[in-house]
């Protein structure tokens, strides 16, 4: 019979996404049939699934880890934020509509169904599903109707392992604090805790955790410590992009994050590189004067964020960089923002807009469209026969004298993207170009540097396999099989 097990956290970014990676991975070598599932994810850095939609790029991760492709079914429930107070919702892979955080609390039983049905799906297929909850277990505001943590946990009789993050102090009070809100009900589903990110001689909190134990009557179940190559996998929360600079190559690449920038897993291979320095520009700061290349990332709402690029004065560092012989590359969303124009009349990303003025630095126009473009694609760069494999995830049609000069040609013939007169600017509708270490390493050239020979899809792999092995050395993973049901 498949069992489940649930992991939730006292609070984000505690570790959960790869608490469920690893043991995804370290119970695939025992040779289990491993499915991840998250029943509501809210994340604008996603991925696109075998089956023709999106999930949360976490979930995409716990697939390759499981050894499976991804599924709609692994995230049935996606929130794309949009703004402060509202995101679009996702529903087993396709765009249902949008919702304010306080209309979308009544949507949350219709969703249950969804929720259900795609679990129920992955159970038949499996011999373990592993489970990761949204947030905090703690959050009992928003307890009526939840169906992301133990609202999921009741409704389907999982099993839930709390997870509690020491490297950002308090674990005690998390852990021990979360027993104290919750109601009994949903405290019993709870079997056990594990403390992550432990750093220094474990032995020094041996008392801590027998105290969490104690206060809790909860079992537990391993003190994991930190585990810096965590950073070699793509993260799905803007938390990952901490930091403002890596590397320390002599060519310079410099990323403006915006507020809702979206797929931003694409500077990871970049970051990676010994032979280029990434530079994140934060707000209230200035794209750096040696840059070589201006990077414009994805966006969940494109109009409001070149609104904020303006308001950073990001347009003018652009054009003076072009004047020094930069380069700048626009990817979905970035590329939508090198046009012309762009317009929104159905008002798909927020406000119906006619028409926006663009960067101009692309002689294309931009219309936002309704039909979403989800696929993976194969090709080669048009101008050196480089071959690449990503993927398109984008709402917009993207037309103009510059996109008769593609930057990419895929494989069914088709073409992608644009390239300015003098070369200098490029956008593309492709994610994942960096990802390919054959195309990394033909843009290091063009910037004149070389690639470190870095293998990055195999680095995701062993990194993947070193982090089950980690866990395996600090949980107790046979009892935390005997404890899934």
């Amino acid at each position: 019979m498949t069992r489940a097990l649930m992991i939730q956290g006292t609070g984000s970014d505690v570790g959960k996404s790869l608490m469920v990676a690893g043991l995804a991975r370290a119970f695939v070598r025992r040779g289990l049939r491993v499915r991840p599932f998250k029943p509501q994810n809210m994340s604008n850095n996603a991925a696109v699934t075998a089956d023709g939609g999106e999930i949360g790029r976490a979930q995409a991760l716990q697939a390759r880890a499981a050894g499976v492709p991804p599924s709609v079914h692994m995230n049935p429930v996606l929130l794309k934020p949009q703004s402060e107070v509202g995101s679009q919702v996702v529903v087993q892979g396709r765009m249902v509509g949008t919702a304010k955080a306080r209309d979308y609390q009544g949507w949350k039983p219709r969703l249950l169904a969804s929720v259900l049905e795609s679990f129920g799906r992955l159970r038949e297929e499996a011999d373990l599903v592993l489970v990761e909850g949204a947030g905090s277990a703690s959050e009992v505001n928003l307890r009526a109707g939840d169906i992301a943590n133990m609202g999921f946990a009741r409704a389907t009789g999982t099993p839930v392992v709390l997870l509690g993050d020491i490297d950002r102090g308090g674990v005690i009070a998390s852990l021990v604090g979360t027993r104290a809100v919750l109601d009994e009900a949903d405290a019993a589903m709870v079997r056990g805790f594990i403390v992550n990110r432990f750093r220094g001689d474990p032995s020094l909190f041996a008392d801590g955790m027998r105290i969490i134990a104690e206060r809790t009557g909860w079992e537990s179940l391993g003190l994991v410590p930190h585990f810096p190559e965590a950073a070699r996998l793509p993260a799905e929360d803007v938390l990952g992009l901490r930091g403002s600079e890596a590397g320390e190559g002599a060519r310079t690449v410099a990323v403006p994050v915006l507020p809702r920038i979206a797929n931003f897993d694409d500077l990871d291979p970049l970051r990676a590189e010994p032979g280029l320095r990434v530079v994140l520009v934060r707000p209230g700061e200035a794209i750096p004067g040696d840059a070589d290349l201006v990077l414009l990332p994805g966006s969940k709402t494109t109009i409001d964020d070149l609104s904020n690029l303006r308001e950073q004065g990001w347009d003018i560092d652009i054009r003076a960089h072009l004047r020094r012989g930069g380069r700048v590359l626009g990817l979905c969303g970035g590329y939508q923002m090198l046009g012309r124009t762009i317009s929104d009349p159905h008002g798909i990303e927020g406000e119906a807009r006619s028409s926006v003025p663009g960067l101009g630095l692309l002689d294309v126009e931009t219309a936002m469209t309704p039909l979403k473009r989800l696929e993976a694609v194969t090709g080669r760069s048009v101008a050196d026969e480089v071959p690449f494999a990503g993927y398109e995830m984008h709402i917009g049609e993207t037309v103009g004298p510059d996109a008769a000069r593609p930057l990419l040609r895929f494989a069914d013939g088709r073409t992608d993207g644009a390239v300015s007169a003098d070369g200098r600017v490029m956008g593309t509708y492709v994610h994942g170009l960096f990802a390919d270490d054959r195309q990394r390493a033909a843009w290091l050239a063009r910037l004149g540097a070389a690639s470190g020979g870095t293998a990055y899809e195999a680095g995701i792999e062993a990194t993947l396999d070193a982090l089950a092995r980690h866990i395996e050395a600090h949980v107790d993973c046979g009892r935390l099989l005997a404890l899934a049901q």
